[in-house]
């Protein structure tokens, strides 16, 4: 049939009846209104905004660049700049070297976000021993910073805006509600660069920062695959909904490289409480390192001690090394975390009961915990 078709119409007077037809169907007056809507609207759905765009939206005018000036003071030589001295030849032959003192500027860069009225949070690293600090906002205004507070162990540090507002600010969400695949949405500003957004989801939601070979901070992180650039620590991280739901802290580099890491939104309230009031953390540490091992008989995790500081609370109590801590207070211990957050919800200079299987045997020993700054000065 098809064949007798092609053969009776010649191809120009096939394509000119197939115009007719065509120009009669798009007729405006024959066209079906139902399937104009159908169109209309899948033309509207396909110009609506990214649940990206909307997050970004939400908070991204909050996030903030941070710039500092730190003076850094140096010697040199007077004469020939050449020379080499011995740091040790004073001291011994009892002679004055003359020197030049130098001081010059050191500027870095780093990101913020606006939390409350003037409040602006950031990483303590991007801050540390800063004596200038410039916050600029992304409708082009600058403002002096003053910093309230500081804490080196959790990264975390207040700066509080000299000027007058309204300024923008962030909506903080809850990192407790977090799971692992969700959407993570990592802001910035690296170099100056406005809202700087990268994409990813949520890796882990209790990656110990021990885990990653960092033993001089406590906290555990969130980790992401979004990526976090030189220039965005501090920034936040954002959920779908374009609340912040962790502060942006460190990358990780060389080998596994491609992980981001930042502290969740709800250990930060927490800190920026106690700086905003006390102007430091107090961080309650008894003296040990742990180990969670897992038991093959049982499949249960087990967590041992693996170090004893010297003149510690803890070796003043009489914990040792291989000790399995299974309770301390009332809470049941099944990872290492277990025990940070029950000493530190015990607090300092209060007894803490902690339960141990030694050589099979249980004992309860009481641990009075020091602020971690006080550790190495106990005796």
């Amino acid at each position: 049939m098809f064949y007798l078709a092609k053969k009776f119409f010649k191809p120009n007077k096939l394509l000119y009846i197939s115009a007719i037809v065509l120009g009669l169907s798009l007729n405006s007056k024959s066209f079906s209104s139902t399937h104009k809507k159908i169109i209309d609207n899948s033309l509207i759905s396909n110009e609506s905004k990214s649940f990206i765009t909307t997050a970004i939206e939400k908070s991204g005018p909050s996030v903030v660049t941070i710039d500092t000036q730190r003076l850094i003071k140096s010697k040199r030589i007077l004469g020939n700049s050449n020379i080499i001295i011995d740091p040790y030849f004073e001291r011994f032959f009892d002679f004055k070297i003359p020197y030049e003192s130098q001081e010059r500027v050191q500027q870095g860069q780093g990101s913020g976000v606006i939390i409350d009225n003037g409040i602006v949070i950031t990483n303590a690293h991007v801050i540390n021993k800063s004596e200038k600090l410039i916050v600029g906002l992304q409708d082009g205004r600058k403002f002096s910073g003053k910093v309230l507070g500081q804490d080196i162990f959790t990264d975390l540090a207040v700066i509080k805006l000299e000027g007058k507002g309204p300024w923008p600010k962030a909506t903080l969400g809850n990192s407790d509600k977090i799971k692992v695949g969700d959407w993570a949405i990592a802001v910035g500003n690296p170099y100056g660069l406005e809202n700087t957004v990268t994409l990813g989801i949520i890796s882990n939601l209790n990656r110990n920062v021990s885990q990653l070979g960092i033993y001089d901070k406590k906290i555990n992180l969130i980790q992401t695959d979004a990526a976090i650039n030189p220039g965005n620590s501090g920034g936040p991280l954002l959920n779908s909904k374009g609340e912040v739901i962790g502060l942006n802290t460190l990358i990780r580099s060389g080998p596994g490289a491609g992980l981001s890491f930042a502290i969740p939104i709800n250990k930060v309230k927490e800190i920026v409480n106690e700086l905003m009031i006390n102007g430091k953390v107090i961080h309650p540490m008894i003296g040990i390192s742990l180990i969670n091992e897992t038991a093959l008989e049982t499949n249960n995790m087990k967590v041992k001690v693996g170090y004893v500081v010297p003149k510690s609370p803890a070796a003043k109590s009489g914990l040792l090394v291989n000790d399995i801590i299974l309770k301390v207070e009332k809470k049941n211990i099944y990872k290492s975390s277990d025990v940070v957050d029950a000493i530190t919800k015990n607090g300092v200079n209060k007894f803490a009961n902690i339960l141990i299987k030694r050589n099979n045997k249980l004992i309860n020993i009481n641990v009075k915990p020091v602020d971690i700054r006080d550790l190495s000065r106990n005796k």
